[in-house]
């Protein structure tokens, strides 16, 4: 299967008319427990929800939606999958360009889902907060009891658990970590800086950070493994599949790139923007209304980075007495 020449049928200019112009192509890829009007649907309001999508080229978003149907996951605000703008910086005749790519984000539900299709294993995760009746054991005799109790605010956050059980074994998988691992696992693994969506999902990365590690245990069928792979190709910044390559099935997972190589960077702040804001950001700070780590991570996460110096500066506010 390919897509249409381009000499016989005008290309389409954005989503929504690629979405139309090849909406039987999502039908073909779905299976049978899902329907190709209510995908394109679902797409459609994803896609009007989030602003920047529209800033994406179209064909990554399409590209997505065909990744999505083929797993037969709905993208939703379930926690199956997600439609993700993910900003990009690069220098273009000197001068710092943003532009955005959209990304298919298996959601942990969708992990779940996809495991528990396949018949052979069961799989499921979960969040303890501060005041949970929380107990856990691993070894060879691993078990988890926790009773949820009534803090959901994403700030007390204390660990994140999944588990794991093969039909007929006699022990379950269990993985659990502190909030302070998964934290320290997204510094050193992230390649795409503020843009990942752990910054603003921070309880659906966790879950899924460790319930990723359950599924090494668990039998993975051809779904199960284009989703981790594609889950892998987002967490580097790859969208990895071109608008053919969806259409005709050729996807493939996107090759770890070296430890070594560098991450894209954002822009550094100018030294006069600083100079014109630090004054309001300093009262802030003085009035302890943010910690100076607060301070700094609202403004990175605006897609602008601080250089050292100006971070010094920052932290030395605490100790200002004017």
């Amino acid at each position: 299967m390919s897509l249409p020449s381009t000499q016989t049928e005008k290309k389409p200019k954005n989503f929504p008319a690629m979405l139309e112009q090849y909406k039987g192509e999502i039908a073909r890829a779905l299976p049978r427990h899902l329907n190709g009007d209510r995908m394109s649907r679902i797409a459609l309001t994803a896609f009007r929800r989030n602003s920047k999508l529209a800033e994406c080229d179209p064909r990554s978003v399409f590209a997505a939606v065909i990744q999505a149907s083929q797993l037969g996951l709905e993208i939703d605000t379930l926690g199956r999958a997600y439609l993700l703008p993910y900003k990009k910086s690069e220098k273009v005749n000197g001068e710092w360009v943003t532009s955005y790519e959209c990304q298919l984000i298996p959601g942990w539900k969708g992990l779940v889902d996809l495991v528990n299709r396949a018949g052979n294993a069961t799989v499921w995760t979960g969040a303890v907060f501060d005041g949970d009746e929380f107990d856990y054991a691993l070894g060879d005799r691993p078990f988890v009891n926790h009773k949820p109790g009534e803090e959901f605010d994403i700030e007390h956050l204390t660990h994140v658990y999944a588990v794991g059980r093969v039909k007929s074994a006699e022990w379950p998988v269990i993985e659990v970590w502190p909030i302070g691992r998964v934290k320290k696992h997204l510094a050193r693994y992230n390649k795409v800086g503020t843009a990942h969506y752990a910054h603003e999902n921070m309880e659906m990365y966790a879950r899924k950070v460790v319930l990723l590690q359950v599924l090494k245990y668990m039998p993975a069928s051809a779904d199960l493994a284009a989703a981790i792979s594609l889950n892998d190709a987002a967490e580097i910044g790859k969208q990895g599949l071109t608008i053919k390559d969806a259409i005709d099935g050729t996807w493939a997972p996107v090759p770890d790139e070296p430890e070594a190589e560098a991450e894209v960077q954002a822009p550094t702040m100018a030294e006069a923007e600083f100079n014109s804001k630090k004054e309001g950001w300093k009262k802030l700070v003085v009035d302890k209304k943010k910690s100076p780590a607060a301070l700094i991570a609202m403004i990175e996460s605006k897609g602008v980075l601080f250089t050292k110096e100006q971070k010094f500066e920052i932290d030395s506010w605490t100790h200002a007495t004017d």
